[in-house]
């Protein structure tokens, strides 16, 4: 209905609907501040984020580090896909993988682990619809299995679960497609394909048949999943051939290695090294040449928030990807007890998985500072003239903040304090992202937008490793914060 001036307002209450006039007056009254026509001059010529860094802060930042962990010569790059989680795992995974075989280069294919990460998702999709079947199709959890059943996004114990069932491959044994590369269109067609297996299966539970009947329809409906991803990421590897050049040091068995000799046109005339372990199944290569263990690691997140304490563990419903693999677990501790483990596992050279919220403060795109990452290098609020500030908390529980992507720590400077003053971050946007694929992330952006590390239990204090081992684990909703807070999505 439209009110006694005409403006169309839809409510009774005149307060609740915005006067046009009232408008008017707001724009005449922005154009005469200088202060905000260079502010909107600014924005409008380069966007929000170039206009708003600080250069006198950002070019104080720099790319040294008490500790700094050898590093691998390839930056991997997930392209447009939300693999960051696996890339970051599989980041980890290798640097073990190059200090047993010796190797200054080496890279695990990402496609296998996506391969079998989006087979294990329609799996458990299925089984989950299979299980709400007798619920209506706007039941809140049904609504959200239905809004996205195999979707890009995970966290360290998705990949930690396929690696200890699916184990592992060199890229070159199976590499990036197209649909790796951009994962939207195979992640559309797929998401088609399982609502309408799970308007099968609902139909069927409706018409009486039982859990053995509906997971009978569930096996033809696998292979239909199976069949669409070896078209769009090609068929994994059941057996690899594995030859690869190792230094001096490899820790591999000595009757896998042989000598080879130099060319006669090679400049070097050292004979080389050569590992040759011929057909052998990708959880061989890992138990042979990482000695991956998802039972030694530890993860900690740090969440704050009165339904949050400090010193729990904590599930989420409607989340794990593997079916019959360890569930998900988060043990919430104060931000400093990731710093110290974190700090403990580079000190031993050992680099680790980390979560944090990268779209905060974080000038991406800019030519001049695209791998510096920190509180004071982005001035949005004088930009606007407008108060942002909100506490860590309160973020996650008005969904600000989560850990929307996953990186690799390689290294850190601590200050005069004793705290992390910046941390070495290497991400997974290729080479020519960020600088030379790595960013610098100030210790106090950690400890407001960071907070998630995996690290080995040699490096959890004592108590906290108790905590780990005996505490109860308290299973929260899926649209809990916490459960929109740890979950990777870019």
């Amino acid at each position: 209905m439209e009110d006694e001036n005409g403006m169309g307002c839809i409510t009774t209450d005149s307060d609740a609907c915005l006067a046009t006039t009232w408008g008017d007056e707001l724009a005449e009254g922005f154009s005469a501040d200088r202060g905000n026509r260079v502010a909107r001059n600014a924005v409008t010529s380069m966007d929000v984020m170039k206009a708003a860094r600080d250069q006198s802060t950002l070019r104080t930042y720099h790319d040294t580090y008490g500790v700094s962990l050898k590093t691998a010569k390839t930056v991997t790059n997930q392209r447009h896909s939300g693999r960051c989680w696996m890339f970051s795992t599989m980041n980890v995974a290798r640097s073990e993988a190059m200090r047993r075989l010796d190797v200054d280069d080496f890279e695990f294919s990402q496609v296998f682990g996506m391969f079998y990460d989006k087979l294990e998702k329609a799996n458990v999709f299925l089984e989950n619809i299979i299980a709400t079947a007798e619920r209506p199709v706007d039941d809140r959890v049904v609504s959200l299995l239905l809004d996205s059943p195999v979707p890009d996004g995970g966290e360290w114990r998705f990949c930690a679960n396929l690696i200890t069932k699916w184990g592992l491959v060199p890229k070159a044994d199976m590499p990036e497609t197209a649909c790796s590369k951009d994962s939207t269109q195979m992640n559309g067609h797929l998401s088609r394909l399982l609502r309408r297996d799970a308007l099968t299966l609902r139909r069927a539970a409706a018409d009486g048949e039982g859990v053995e009947g509906l997971r009978g329809r569930k096996v033809a409906m696998m292979a239909d999943v199976h069949r669409v991803l070896c078209c769009c990421l090609g068929e994994p590897p059941a057996t690899i051939d594995l030859e690869v050049e190792v230094g001096p040091h490899a820790d591999v068995p000595a009757e896998k290695v042989s000598a080879q000799l130099p060319k006669d046109d090679d400049a070097d005339d050292k004979p080389r090294r050569v590992l040759r372990d011929a057909k052998i199944t990708p959880r061989q290569m890992v138990e042979r040449y990482v000695g991956f263990d998802a039972a030694d690691y530890v993860e900690l997140i740090s969440v704050p928030g009165d339904t949050r304490p400090f010193g729990h563990a904590f599930g989420v419903r409607w989340f794990d990807t593997v079916e019959g693999g360890r569930p998900c677990r988060f043990l919430n501790e104060p931000i400093e007890v990731l710093e110290d483990a974190a700090v403990a596992s580079l000190e031993a050279g050992h680099p680790l998985y980390m979560g944090c919220d990268v779209g905060q403060c974080f000038p991406r795109h800019t030519e001049d500072f695209p791998g510096v990452i920190a509180l004071d290098g982005m001035d949005v609020e004088g930009l606007f003239d407008v108060q942002l500030d909100m506490d860590k908390a309160d973020m996650y529980d008005m969904r600000e903040s989560s850990m929307t992507h996953a990186m690799t720590f390689q290294g850190v400077e601590v200050g005069d304090d004793g705290r992390p003053a910046a941390w070495r971050v290497e991400n997974s946007w290729g080479k020519e992202s960020c600088k030379d694929g790595y960013i610098v992330m100030s210790g106090d952006w950690f400890r407001l937008y960071g907070g998630n590390v995996v690290v080995r239990r040699e490096f959890v204090p004592d108590d906290v490793l108790h905590a780990w081992d005996t505490a109860k684990l308290e299973m929260l909703e899926p649209w809990t914060p916490l459960a929109m807070a740890v979950r990777c999505d870019g």
